[in-house]
Formats: structure tokens, sequence, C-alpha cells
């Protein structure tokens, strides 16, 4: 076969396989692409949502939503969202991983139990939490009337009810975070172990020195993973308190919602939803080339 002939076979495999991307291809356009650009044209408008006619009026929604007070405390709570459930979700998973890395018993019926929230709806989940945290007939509070105690308003008041919607949260996915963390711990070589145990290696150094480094890949996927979904978190929130009392708990998410359907506001939830994009873009990207660093420093 002659270096032309090869060439163009190895052109007629490229050409396939462009055509195999494209339905993916058109696919992001359509339904992400498209999306995004278009709701960056809205931000720059007055629209209501509805109506069929609107005005173009500059940079008047981004002027607003650097002055309006509820941004800022959308913006705080979607960090600690997504900051929260990610420190949560991780540690917990790797203890959860650790553990079920050893030879313990019903280790599969552990891991079942961990694992089954994530197959829920997260609406679901908040309405089954929903009713052990409500203040009227919730089983927290039947509990503390039993006991001869006073009722609590934990969704109510505003310094609980944005961490209770992050302990949801971190129960419904720290399963996901076990799972990656199992499988990379199950990757590492035995012979490493072996090694600093002939050296007399306490378990903490083998932690530190051995299981830690090696793990950095599975703890690259889990930072990005966990802080993408925090920091877009709607459901839960939904469920449970609704973003209130107030805008108290309000998301990012939940606040463009309330916003475009309740408040007919749609050219400002779209400059929301900009800024939203904006803070998972710098939040996630920072973690992923931070984390991958420290995989080659491994």
């Amino acid at each position: 076969m002659t270096v032309s002939t090869k060439k163009i076979g190895r052109t007629k495999q490229n050409s396939s396989l462009w055509w195999m991307y494209l339905p993916a291809l058109l696919f992001v356009v359509f339904f992400i692409v498209y999306p995004f650009l278009n709701g960056i044209r809205i931000s720059f408008t007055n629209w209501n949502g509805f109506s069929q006619t609107f005005d173009y009026i500059g940079f008047r929604q981004y002027t607003r939503m650097l002055t309006d007070p509820d941004t800022w405390t959308v913006v705080r709570n979607t960090l600690i969202y997504g900051i929260g459930s990610t420190i949560f979700q991780n540690v917990l998973g790797l203890a959860y991983a650790l553990l079920l890395n050893q030879s313990v018993h019903f280790k599969t019926l552990t891991r079942t139990i961990v694992y089954l929230p994530v197959i829920i709806s997260p609406l679901i989940m908040g309405y089954i939490w929903y009713f052990f945290f409500s203040y009227q007939g919730g089983a927290l509070n039947d509990v503390l009337i039993g006991l001869g105690l006073e009722r609590i308003n934990v969704l109510g008041n505003v310094d609980i009810n944005i961490w209770i919607i992050v302990f949801v949260n971190t129960f419904q996915f720290v399963g996901i975070a076990m799972i990656i963390y199992l499988a990379g711990l199950q990757s590492v070589s035995r012979d490493f172990y072996e090694a600093a145990e002939i050296d007399g290696a306490s378990s903490f150094q083998k932690f530190k020195n051995i299981t830690f480094p090696l793990l950095m890949p599975s703890i690259t996927i889990n930072m990005v993973i966990n802080i993408i979904g925090g920091l877009k978190l709607f459901d839960v929130i939904i469920s449970l308190t609704g973003g209130g009392p107030g805008n108290s708990s309000q998301s990012m998410s939940t606040f463009m919602y309330d916003l475009y359907f309740g408040r007919e506001d749609a050219g400002y939830a779209a400059t929301q939803g900009v800024l939203m994009m904006v803070i998972i873009l710098i939040l996630s990207l920072s973690a992923l080339i931070y984390f991958r660093r420290k995989e080659v420093e491994a």
C-alpha cells in the first residue's frame, strides 16, 4: 500500500468520525450554546417573559443587579450551598470509602444504603426531610413535644435553614463521592502499603504519603462535580423552604425562578443567570486547575 493510499484511507476514517460527532455537537449547540447566548441577549432587555414586545435597555439590568441587596444575599447563600456541600460531601465520602475499602462486615449493604438517596429525585428528597423538620406536624417537633419540650422552627430560622439545606444536599449526594473515592482507593497498588509497613510507617503516614496523593484524580473529579452541583442547587430549596422566609434561603437558581415566573421580570432573571454562570465558571475552573496541578505534583 502506498503512502498516498494510506493518507486517503486515514482521511476517510477521520471524515466518518466527524459525522459521528455531529449529533452530539448539534445537541450542545441547540440546547446549551443557543439558550446561553439568548439568555445574554435577554439580559439587555426589559422583557417580562410573556409579552411579544420588549425594549433593549443596555446595561440597566446589570446596574440594578449590582445595587440590589437581594443579589448579595442569594450570592452568599449560593456560595454556602456550593462550598459547604462540597466540603461535607468530600470529607464524608472519603471517610465512607476508607471504611468500605477495609474488610468489614455488611460492606455491600452499607455501600447500597449510602448510595440509595442518589437515585431519589432531589425534589422528593426535600419533601421527605420537610416532613421531618416541619414546624407543624414534623417528626422532629413531635419528638420534642413528646419529651415535654417546645417546638422549634428550624426551617423558618434564617441562621439555621441554610445549613439544613446543605445537610440534605450532602446526605443525598455523598454516595457519589464515596463511589468515586472507593474506585480510586481500589486502584492503588498494595505494594506501596507493604513497602511502607516494612519501613515502619504509621496508618496516618501511609494515608498522608500514599493514599492521599494517589487519590488526587478522584479528589479533582469530586471537587468539580460537587461545586457545580452545589452552586446550581434548586429542587431541595423549593421543597424545604421555598427560598424563605423572605429571600433568606434563596439560591441564585431559585431567585431566577422567582423573578421570571413570580415577578414576570425575565430580563432581570437573565442578568442573574449571567452572574451565576460567571461564578460557576470561575469556581469550577479554579478548582479544576488547582487540583490538576496537585495531581502532577503527586
